[in-house]
């Protein structure tokens, strides 16, 4: 166990689920159980159409993106598979990245940039390679740099 990780994980910030039809999803996720719609996000590069709706409240709501490929015949395919990634809050991004690579995990291309919904993100490649063997194993996650309200809910909720 490292205790001199200078980063921590604060919890789940989204889930992201990916369809052929993300209305069918929506019909689901918004119809079915209630989730509130915030917003659509729609990324050319990254082959993404995307509903991103919200479970909970405050600073402990949890995004569920629901999303399609704009062109299904193209790269990345973001409905397969169906459980396309987990996002989690971190209070550090840069230095989770930093102290990460240096023990050997393996981050997707695009480095440090704006996600979907405002915040900093990198997603760890879910295969490690040569050069980086550890990886998330078959799953693909995204780290989420939390704004300071999140760090502060966290902070207080650990403290209770």
């Amino acid at each position: 166990m490292d205790t001199d990780r200078p980063f921590s994980v604060l919890g789940i910030q989204q889930v992201a689920i990916g369809s052929a039809n993300k209305a069918k999803l929506s019909e689901f996720w918004v119809g079915l159980l209630g989730l509130q719609y915030k917003s659509t996000f729609i990324s050319e590069s990254e082959n993404v159409d995307e509903d991103i709706c919200l479970m909970g409240a405050g600073d402990f709501a949890v995004e569920v993106d629901l999303m399609q490929p704009l062109d299904i015949d193209k790269k990345p395919r973001v409905d397969t598979p169906a459980l396309n990634h987990i996002g989690l809050w971190v209070d550090d991004l840069a230095q989770a990245v930093k102290w990460l690579s240096a023990k050997g995990l393996r981050f997707t291309p695009g480095g440090i940039r704006q996600g979907a919904s405002g915040y900093d993100v990198c997603f760890i490649h879910p295969k490690g390679n040569d050069e980086f063997p550890l990886s998330a194993e078959g799953v693909l996650v995204e780290l989420v740099q939390a704004p300071a309200r999140v760090i502060e809910a966290y902070r207080v909720l650990a403290d209770a």
